[in-house]
């Protein structure tokens, strides 16, 4: 078997696995964020936090929930990273540096899980169980959240509310995120990956040294890291790393792990907002542009130049031999569509135009399917620009579910749509010109500004992922990317929300033969051309001056 057609195949049977599971878990979800009865546990929990879960909310009290806990996260986890020499567990490892922790605390918070440092080489056991794990699991459900909030704006009028935080963050963390991990986990401990509290252990003779491993809580900490759309490894070479990673079947799996929620997401939206042919529609739009990227992805990593490239099959370098290049192309494509981060290759080895691919994954705003709860709301944001667009060209009033997209909305969604490109540009912009960032790349030229690009579209998107060839382990870089997480996660927050608001508190509007039908696939296919041509006008520039100059000139 070629690898090209192995490639297909695995492609192949990663569809047929996520087409299995979207119905029932996409049901589910939806049971669970309209039920009015509360776990057991749950009320525990309420309790503890002094929380009333029945209490329903306008957006600006949504709001601050998510940031009053966001906010004691970023605290919690930087002195936890702080004391780490004191705690017990720590493997002898000392204390993080303030930089380094404040990125980390920022990272792990806003789902970004961008990591500076090496894991197995800097966090014991508590920091990466108490700390980083836990930040895995509720910064995946406050941005689920933040997406039920706005499909409720949608799905309500006459009414500001748009139920409760609280209730949203434990619900999901509970009865979705827990259940389906410890599951994954269970998979992935039987196919290989360690799980265990073990110290460092020596492990070999080479070249007259020895190697060292600790263990740890990998399997765990991996299927949160996937089903999340987290991204940080126990290891520096993360899902590469065979002890996160051991087989071609857990690759397969762990893919398939970062793409379910969030496409599954929009079986829940669809029957929240009473259509479930809505639902289907974003996901087509989502299906239609992830496919299209891992065609490409794959074109680019096996149409290579060069006769030792075309010996090996493809181009092998930075690829971990036993996935192949189609298995880490469609990796790099899933991993980089959603605010995942997580690799099994190393992005900055990919061809020119393959790592051009990544980058235009995250620069479109991680909604094909995107992270969980961030793809779907980021999503509807461009439904809604999509739907005012159709509106001015027709001459009719725009509006999407039944309500209308007036400037109040129009002005929420373009301020969403503006935050990130903004970081991006600017933070990439003063790298460049000012002379320290610049001594941080390894490569030079169009590559070595690739690298500059990707680590701020990667940090302002919240994906996480590296080129690989950048120290970002500095001053300048641990604390403008840490500026660039924390912007580009909560900014956005606060526009989706206001907008869920301004939306709840519309009367619906009757559907009329003018009215656009935005389940069609019609409808599909202007929001495809319209998140390709803003995302395209907005970074053609960057992406001309890095991986577009690099590929034309392999």
């Amino acid at each position: 078997m070629g690898p090209v057609l192995a490639g297909v195949l695995q492609l192949l049977a990663l569809m047929a696995a996520l087409a299995l599971a979207y119905v029932p878990l996409g049901n589910y979800m939806a049971r669970v964020y309209s039920s009015d009865k509360h776990w057991r546990v749950e009320k525990w929990i309420y309790k503890g936090i002094g929380a009333d879960p029945n209490t329903e909310m306008r957006w600006p009290a949504y709001l601050r929930g998510v940031l009053a806990f966001s906010a004691v996260g970023v605290l919690f986890l930087y002195l936890l990273q702080r004391l780490q020499g004191h705690l017990p567990g720590s493997l002898g490892f000392r204390a993080i540096d303030p930089d380094q922790a404040f990125n980390t605390a920022a990272s792990f918070v806003t789902n970004t899980n961008w990591q500076s440092y090496y894991g197995e080489q800097a966090m014991g056991h508590v920091v990466q169980t108490a700390g980083l794990a836990v930040q895995n699991f509720v910064s995946a459900a406050v941005g689920i959240a933040v997406a039920v909030a706005l499909v409720r704006g949608f799905a309500r009028s006459r009414t500001g509310e748009l139920g409760n935080f609280w209730s949203d963050l434990v619900r999901g963390t509970v009865r979705i995120l827990l259940p389906l991990a410890l599951v994954a986990a269970i998979v992935l401990v039987a196919c290989g990956a360690i799980q265990n509290f073990s110290g460092i252990h020596e492990v070999g003779q080479f070249f007259g040294g020895s190697q060292q491993w600790n263990g740890g809580a990998v399997a765990s900490q991996e299927a949160i890291k996937e089903l999340g759309t987290n991204g940080g490894g126990y290891f520096n070479a993360n899902s590469a790393h065979p002890f996160e990673n051991p087989t071609p079947f857990t690759n397969l799996f762990e893919i398939f792990l970062l793409l379910v929620i969030p496409l599954a997401l929009t079986r829940t939206f669809g029957i929240m907002v009473g259509s479930v042919k809505q639902g289907y529609a974003i996901l087509a739009t989502m299906a239609t542009i992830w496919v299209g990227f891992v065609a490409l992805m794959m074109w680019t990593e096996f149409a290579h130049h060069g006769p030792a490239l075309q010996i090996a099959g493809g181009a092998l370098e930075g690829k971990e031999v036993r996935f192949g290049v189609g298995s880490s192309s469609v990796f790099a494509v899933s991993t980089t569509l959603t605010s995942t981060g997580a690799v099994d290759s190393f992005h900055s080895s990919f061809t020119g135009l393959g790592g051009g691919i990544t980058m235009l994954g995250m620069m479109l705003g991680e909604i094909a399917p995107g992270g969980t709860g961030s793809g779907l709301y980021g999503m509807l944001i461009m439904a809604v620009i999509a739907v005012f667009i159709a509106g001015l060209m027709v001459g009719r009033t725009p509006e999407y579910l039944g309500k209308k997209i007036g400037t109040r909305e129009i002005k929420f969604a373009a301020c969403y749509l503006l935050i990130t490109p903004a970081l991006v540009l600017v933070f990439a912009a003063a790298s460049m010109a000012l002379p320290t960032p610049g001594t941080s790349m390894t490569n030079s030229g169009a590559h070595g500004f690739s690298e500059i690009l990707y680590a701020y579209t990667s940090a302002s998107n919240n994906n996480g992922s590296a080129f690989a060839g950048l120290n970002a382990d500095t001053q300048w870089f641990n604390s403008t990317l840490g500026v660039a997480m924390l912007l580009g996660r909560f900014l956005p927050m606060v526009f989706v929300l206001a907008l869920a608001g301004s939306l709840a508190e519309q009367r619906p509007i009757p559907a009329t033969a003018g009215t656009l039908r935005t389940e069609k696939p019609l409808f599909t296919g202007l929001l495809v051309g319209a998140i390709l041509i803003i995302t395209g006008l907005t970074y053609f520039p960057a992406l001309a001056l890095g991986p577009l100059a690099e590929g034309l000139a392999s």
